[in-house]
């Protein structure tokens, strides 16, 4: 029996399994950087055992350490959790020779799968060859070997870019995975993500539990994801659970493990078999009622499983709330997490809590939300409230998006659902949401009354000319113009429409078109500005000429390590709009900084290796003055 078990990984997956040990009685350990010392999963483990440095090079893929960090605590098992080392098979066998209980597969189950061109070719499916990709062959898709998260992933659809891509996959893969092996393959356009659960014990019994949907994805991330996958021919889905149980047997699976398809036109192909428990389990759990790392801990211990797998029962949905900003190309986000409060009713599952800080060195996910209703439009709805009424003070999130995302029509009625639909529907989805205009009211009036309660003033004789404030938040900027009352109110005259009903400096209660709604305010230092579920921005008044910078200027979009220079990027060089002059990774994902515009770099402030923070600047940009027009 495994009595004290170390999670070889950290954030949220660490603080979930620890949650099912603490229900089994099994006491835990974690591990942690030196950017992770204060971080929730060490705070909930039982034990912690320090690995030095920051990245994860140095730290979370040092199966050496962990092991050895296992051995110190006392641990008897070793649970992966997913990414790092999860599927990486001579991990799992040091673990083994160490005389520890690995949780998740046979080493050479991972070995057969785990590796995407290994597990391509064990099914038949050759990968294209690098150096005979043509023209008729694109669009295709350069991806890492091991690892997921659509770390290492680039889409090609000119030849001439194959070559810089594959290596910017590489480089990518390396760090994040330790592994720079990168394959190309076709891609397939629009295509609807879907996928298998299984589990497997070690004595022939497979569970398929059902399918997933998680077509909703932005750079190859998974953003929502629901369970079963709606829509799916009778005969389809049977061929999927069916592909999926003779993989496994092929190579003697035992443990949790997903096979991943691509459907497109009613056919499916297969896509990858990932030898670990993925991002998206609680939507199983939730749907058929199991503890997915209970299960694999009784499978490790040598347990049998029941030979009938458990039936189903609703639908259930996932949605991962990210520190990221989708309007400015999903730039990552880092700072305080001041406020992070989760109505009732819904599943969390997070690795963050009030007061963390999100840093710069991994994945900026903050936490995922479960939630499980008898029927589909059901749980659309539940998760969609639920996420409105979720109040997240810190950086920018995209629990916006996620709300439009779930009330979107192809998305709520399940008509359209594919890798596609950001795509598509970006531009509308991170307008300005429903209520940030008296939003920025209520802001407005709670900061005057503020002002009110510290230096007094109000209504005067002779009045002056109407204060104005600008807050700044997701579809623009909102200005608001109001005035005093001889009753110790305001009077607000922009945006027409509005009455006050009452205010303070955490509370303002406004009507319009005769409703009246109530709308509690968190100011912060920063001028950062908490209505309800909208985050603004209180803009300045005047602009500090010191903040002012040089036309052409590139400025690092997030916090971040420069990776990459161009090679043999000069200053005096002369650049194209798009050309790519260097790469900065921030959250465990590659981020491309481009030319403005064509014209000569003559700047260059950045060098591999440099941390810089978010505005730091890393590049100017002289465009090509146009001659003017002769008379």
């Amino acid at each position: 029996m495994i009595s004290r078990l170390l999670v070889a990984n950290r954030g949220e997956i660490a603080c979930r399994v620890f949650r099912t040990c603490r229900d089994l009685g099994v006491s835990t350990v974690a591990v942690y950087s030196d950017a992770d010392a204060g971080a929730l999963h060490v705070r909930e483990a039982d034990a912690a055992v320090r690995l030095p440095g920051a990245a994860p090079s140095e730290t979370y893929l040092r199966g050496d350490l962990i092991v050895k960090a296992a051995l110190a605590a006392g641990a008897d098992a070793v649970h992966p959790g997913y990414g790092f080392l999860s599927e990486n098979a001579d991990f799992a066998r040091t673990v083994i020779d160490a005389g520890l209980v690995w949780i998740g597969p046979p080493p050479a189950a991972i070995e057969a799968m785990a590796s995407k061109t290994r597990a391509k070719e064990l099914l038949g499916i050759e990968p294209l060859d690098p150096a005979r990709v043509a023209e008729s062959d694109l669009p295709v898709l350069v991806k890492a070997a091991a690892g997921g998260g659509g770390r290492g992933m680039r889409i090609v659809r000119e030849l001439a870019d194959l070559s810089g891509e594959l290596e910017s996959a590489s480089a990518e893969a390396a760090s994040a995975f330790g592994d720079g092996e990168v394959f190309v393959e076709p891609y397939v356009e629009d295509g609807r993500h879907v996928e298998v659960q299984l589990l497997c014990d070690a004595h022939g019994t497979v569970w398929a539990l059902g399918t997933r949907d998680c077509s909703l994805q932005r750079r190859h991330q998974k953003v929502i994801e629901e369970a079963p996958a709606p829509g799916l021919p009778a005969a389809l889905e049977a061929s999927l659970l069916d592909t999926a149980v003779r993989a496994a047997k092929a190579v003697g699976y035992v443990g949790a493990g997903t096979v991943e398809f691509l459907v497109a036109d009613g056919r499916a192909h297969f896509l990858e078999m990932n030898t670990r428990l993925q991002v998206e389990h609680p939507v199983t759990e939730e749907v058929y009622g199991v503890d997915l790392v209970a299960l694999q801990l009784a499978v490790a211990e040598g347990a049998k499983l029941p030979p009938e797998t458990p039936a189903p029962r609703g639908h259930a949905i996932e949605a991962r709330l990210y520190a990221e900003d989708p309007a400015r190309g999903w730039a990552p986000q880092t700072g305080a997490l001041r406020l992070f409060d989760v109505p009732g009713g819904v599943r969390l599952d997070t690795g963050y809590a009030s007061g963390d800080a999100i840093g710069v060195h991994y994945d900026p996910m903050i936490a995922k939300l479960t939630v499980h209703a008898p029927t589909r439009d059901g749980a659309v709805r539940k998760l969609a409230r639920a996420l409105e009424r979720t109040r997240i003070h810190g950086p920018v999130t995209n629990r916006d998006l996620l709300v439009a995302s779930l009330r979107h029509p192809e998305y709520a009625t399940a008509d359209r659902l594919d890798t596609g639909f950001y795509d598509r529907n970006l531009p509308a989805l991170t307008t300005a949401p429903e209520g940030a205009e008296p939003a920025a009211v209520a802001a407005a009036l709670a900061a005057a009354s503020a002002r009110r309660g510290r230096f007094g003033g109000g209504w005067r004789n002779l009045r002056s000319q109407d204060e104005t404030r600008t807050y700044g938040g997701t579809g623009g900027d909102h200005e608001v113009r109001y005035r005093p009352t001889r009753d110790g109110g305001y009077e607000v005259t922009a945006p027409e429409g509005v009455r006050v009903v009452a205010a303070a400096p955490d509370r303002v209660s406004l009507e319009t078109a005769g409703v009246v709604r109530h709308f509690d305010v968190t100011a912060y230092e920063d001028g950062t500005v908490h209505v309800g579920g909208h985050r603004l921005t209180a803009r300045p008044r005047f602009t500090d000429p010191r903040e002012q910078t040089a036309p052409g200027s590139l400025l690092a979009p997030m916090p971040g390590t420069v990776v990459r220079v161009a090679d043999g990027l000069a200053v005096g060089d002369a650049v194209t709009a798009g050309q790519p002059l260097l790469w900065l990774e921030a959250m465990k994902m590659e981020h491309r900084v481009t030319a403005p515009a064509s014209g000569t770099l003559t700047a260059l402030h950045a060098a591999p290796g440099r941390q810089v923070e978010v505005g730091a600047l890393l590049a100017v940009v002289r465009t090509e003055e146009r001659p003017e027009a002769q008379s």
